[in-house]
């Protein structure tokens, strides 16, 4: 079996050439970058001078959560797309279950909201402790952008959300970047 190594900034100049030299000594490389300085583009090239797949994680090495789910033993992605009060409290009910299951320190939760169902990140919603309570554990929630901006186009007025909720660009996109990176999909 070979040895992983995790290389921060691993599409990035510096990084490109460590994965190179560690895929063609033997080793598992595993790229993680946000790709603040680099691009998604050199991934194909950077995989056949590796001679390797190399898996990817698209993570800031600042971010502590997006670490510590790199090397948790399982993945699960949630997907919220209802703004319907017994969906919501599945979701929270299914995180809350996954934590007690496998122990937080060997499950990564990332609860995605997008469309109707970022109404579960608004600062009024009846679930709000329960969100904060599951975030404090390492759980977290993701409100689309996309959603929020066509909210913002119709209503004239750009909704809030609980200062805990991450923005991310695209909702659906997110979760695929979560599948393709190990992640297993549940829509409660």
């Amino acid at each position: 079996m070979q040895t992983t190594v995790l290389v921060t900034g691993g599409a990035g100049y510096v990084g490109a050439h460590v994965v190179v030299a560690l895929a063609r000594a033997g080793y598992a490389p595993l790229i993680l970058d946000n790709f603040a300085n680099s691009s998604k583009a050199v991934l194909p090239r950077l995989r056949r001078l590796a001679g390797a797949d190399l898996p990817l994680i698209v993570a800031d090495v600042r971010d502590r959560a997006a670490l510590s789910h790199t090397f948790a033993e399982h993945r699960i992605v949630l997907q919220l797309s209802d703004n319907d009060p017994k969906k919501q409290s599945l979701v929270i009910s299914v995180a809350y279950n996954l934590l007690k299951f496998y122990d937080p320190d060997k499950v990564a939760i990332e609860v995605v909201t997008f469309g109707p169902g970022i109404d579960l990140l608004r600062p009024d919603n009846t679930n709000r402790k329960l969100v904060e309570s599951l975030v404090a554990q390492g759980v977290r929630f993701d409100v689309c952008l996309n959603t929020v901006d066509t909210i913002e186009r119709d209503t004239g007025k750009r909704p809030e959300f609980v200062p805990v909720a991450t923005p991310v660009q695209v909702g659906v996109g997110q979760i695929l970047a979560l599948t393709e990176n190990g992640y297993t999909l549940v829509r409660p």
